[in-house]
């Protein structure tokens, strides 16, 4: 018993210095576990991890975070997956929390710097379309579905739509696109038994179908909140930047957030390093109506992150069966390249929409996305950079 709370003190420390450092979005964090979980501290294997990040690739929801729930659950269990969990997402979401309380101080209005952070939301959005198209639409068949989803998307602004959009272009996939052709590997030890996961998908299905029946029936705002953090949640392909189209229409339709804050809050998660679901703190924390502050904050973190838990702890047990089925990796592509298409029309709108008014915005992102995307500087600086530089030009 000792044995195992060291363990998951040890999870939690090693996640918690991953959660300072962990700069530059999903695809540097898969990097920077390996160095850590794989190479340093030999955890796991090459093979085992290469199995894990195709399972977290393949559920929706923060993949970043549910490949360090993963590592720490074969590390320590269920309680090591949690303790993985609260070590990479608490400095991002504490930062961010702090930033919402001084939105609401000295609020958006007129404030250059805020803008700024509106601005470098357009590079670095633009950087994420880009990175993910060229790596899920590499073949005209899914770049077609992704421009098909784009206008959709853009024709039927809701959240509905991204659902539809999301299972139509899996099913294109499925009945259209090759199957893939990778074997099989290793076999994937971990220490949850299969009645652990079929309880986490009961568990899943039941918050999805009765949140909103309950909201419906008893009208709490609390409640609305809780569910619309955790549909966000649940139904984001791709994770990272593709969850903004789902949150700004939970979040900024409704009037609970401002579409100025909801941007500026976006610029300010690219400055922290973690997971970018962590968003949803300052969401919470921002918002106009109880719960908000940091009560808000920690009830939309927990919302949004539960299921990323339920996926993980369902599909760990099941997926040695699962990435052997052709067909579902068939639909699985046309399902991505559908998500490249949601977020380029979330690029439009809003981003750019509420970012680039003038000519000197338009410079100001294109400057932000060459040092982003040519120049490699981190992100973080490039987030100040923005602030200062609209800041010193509203003054001009």
């Amino acid at each position: 018993m000792l044995r195992r709370w060291a363990e998951v003190l040890e999870v939690l420390a090693v996640a918690t210095r991953l959660g300072f450092t962990c700069f530059g979005g999903p695809i540097a964090h898969i990097g920077y576990f390996r160095d850590e979980y794989v190479h340093r501290r030999r955890w796991v294997d090459d093979r085992t991890y290469a199995d894990l990040v195709a399972l977290c690739g393949f559920l929706p929801g923060p993949a970043s975070s549910e490949l360090g729930i993963a590592l720490g659950t074969l590390r320590a269990g269920l309680l090591g997956g949690l303790a993985a969990w609260i070590g990479f997402a608490l400095p991002s979401a504490v930062a961010l929390v702090l930033f919402a309380y001084g939105v609401a101080a000295f609020g958006t209005a007129d404030a250059g710097w805020l803008h700024g952070l509106k601005v470098v939301a357009v590079a670095v959005v633009a950087q994420a379309v880009w990175g993910m198209a060229r790596m899920l639409c590499p073949d005209r068949e899914r770049a077609s579905i992704a421009v098909v989803a784009a206008v959709i998307a853009l024709s039927w602004p809701s959240q509905l739509a991204q659902i539809v959009i999301i299972v139509g272009a899996g099913v294109i996939g499925w009945r259209f696109l090759p199957a893939a052709t990778e074997g099989p590997s290793s076999v994937l030890q971990v220490p949850i038994s299969r009645r652990v996961s079929l309880i986490a998908l009961a568990a899943l299905v039941l918050l999805l179908v009765g949140l909103p029946i309950a909201r419906q029936l008893s009208p709490s705002q609390p409640l609305a909140v809780f569910d619309s953090f955790f549909r966000a949640g649940s139904l984001v392909l791709g994770g990272g930047h593709v969850v903004l189209p789902l949150l700004q229409t939970a979040v900024v339709q409704p009037g609970w957030v401002t579409n100025e804050e909801f941007l500026a809050g976006y610029g300010a998660a690219q400055a922290v390093p973690g997971p970018l679901f962590t968003f949803a703190a300052y969401l919470g924390a921002v918002m106009k109506a109880p719960p908000n502050g940091w009560l808000g904050g920690l009830l939309a973190l927990v919302a949004i992150f539960l299921p990323a838990f339920l996926y993980v702890f369902a599909a760990l047990p099941w997926w040695d069966t699962l990435r052997r089925m052709s067909p579902l990796q068939s639909a699985l592509n046309g399902t991505n390249a559908g998500v490249v298409g949601i977020l380029v029309a979330a690029f439009y709108h809003p981003v750019w929409t509420s970012a680039i008014l003038t000519a000197v915005d338009f410079g100001l992102a294109l400057v932000a996305g060459v040092l982003l995307m040519l120049w490699k500087v981190p992100p973080w600086l490039v987030v100040v950079f923005c602030a200062v530089a609209a800041a010193l030009l509203q003054r001009v």
